[in-house]
């Protein structure tokens, strides 16, 4: 459970679930990472059950601790080793309900030919966005009745514009208040492809010589993109924040909020880019274009585009009006087509279906019948 798009997400959507209907738990096949500590308090956290890629041994041990815990449902989230595993260990521990969530329409949740063999006792598949559903049934070929549609949300009371941020997060950097600040929230991995943003930022040094850049989240590149940034001579003003916990108001102070990912689904934090009212300049993959329309909530570039980034990011650096006006768009389409509310409604909603029809329908085929016979 790093502090990524998608583990934030899951964490949100845990505390809004009504207790009375949901009760969530986590399992981590590996450690719980920094967001399974700070909820531990608060939900039971389950971790450390694999020892390596190959340990076969964490099949049993997932399957008791599901068949001890007495789960209704289990949802995997994302591809590979947990896919399979926490599958296959739901069906041996006999869950009744048995779903996968998928974030992204590659890699890392491409899907695979061993999680393919699980199809049959999967009961559903998650995609985040309508065009996302659709890449699920056409791409990877899951049967069209089992793959549902649940869109991403965000909260759009705690990420709201917030004039006082502005000036506090320029303060903690030693900038100026009237420093341009562009920004990006995304786990230092390779997918998400830092190294365009350093390029751009370098691109842009003479055009925009006082805007600063930071970078929100941690991980595997980041001695990459420390590197990158010193090579091009720009490191001075990129800033690597690392682990925060206090998104909402690092992205409500920026300008402008960038996305440079190789592939994607619906990524939350452009979603909560725009409840700030702050546009976005992204690439244009996965499900994106259904938030980011290009010229009214921000402009869309193709990947690994650098002078297309450099582009976008100074045109809205210098209009101000066209740069309020895309901001204000995107609240009013996040608030439009997705809260976080509606997201938890949706997997409560489907989560109780399928076990209603698994569970309590033959129950009620079979008490039918009784009453014929009698």
């Amino acid at each position: 459970m790093p502090v990524g798009g998608a583990e934030t997400l899951l964490v949100n959507m845990m505390r809004k679930m009504d207790p009375a209907r949901i009760r969530p738990e986590v399992v981590c096949l590996k450690e719980p990472g920094p967001l399974g500590d700070e909820i531990s308090g608060e939900f039971p956290v389950h971790s450390h059950l694999i020892g390596g890629k190959f340990d076969v041994g964490v099949l049993p041990r997932l399957a008791k601790l599901l068949h001890r815990r007495r789960a209704d449902m289990v949802v995997t989230v994302g591809a590979g080793d947990k896919m399979f595993w926490g599958r296959l260990a739901a069906h041996i521990a006999g869950v009744p309900v048995i779903a996968s969530a998928l974030h992204s329409t590659g890699w890392p949740d491409g899907v695979g030919k061993l999680n393919r063999t699980l199809t049959r006792i999967t009961d559903a598949f998650i995609g985040v966005a309508d065009s996302h559903g659709q890449f699920l049934r056409d791409f990877e070929k899951f049967p069209a009745d089992k793959v549902h549609v649940i869109r991403n949300g965000v909260d759009c009371a705690r990420f709201s514009p917030n004039d006082q941020a502005r000036a506090d997060v320029r303060a903690e950097l030693g900038l100026n208040a009237d420093t341009p600040l562009i920004g990006i929230v995304a786990a230092l991995r390779s997918e998400k492809n830092h190294a365009m943003l350093v390029r751009a930022a370098a691109a842009m040094r003479d055009r925009q010589p006082d805007a600063h850049w930071i970078i929100v989240g941690d991980g595997p590149e980041r001695a990459g993109i420390e590197s990158l940034a010193a090579e091009l001579n720009i490191a001075d003003r990129i800033h690597l924040l690392g682990t925060r916990y206090d998104t909402p108001r690092l992205v409500s102070s920026l300008d402008v909020f960038t996305l440079c990912s190789l592939n994607e689904a619906s990524p939350v934090s452009i979603l909560e880019a725009l409840a700030c009212e702050v546009p976005v300049v992204a690439t244009d993959v996965g499900s994106i274009k259904e938030s980011i329309i290009n010229g009214e909530t921000g402009y869309l570039i193709a990947v690994e585009d650098d002078a297309a980034m450099a582009d976008a990011v100074d045109r809205m650096l210098s209009d101000a009006a066209a740069r309020q006006q895309m901001g204000s768009s995107g609240r009013k389409l996040v608030q439009e087509t997705g809260s976080l509310e509606s997201m938890v409604e949706g997997y409560t909603r489907l989560g109780i279906e399928l076990y209603d029809a698994k569970v309590c329908r033959p129950a009620t085929k079979l008490v039918a019948a009784r009453s014929v016979t009698s």
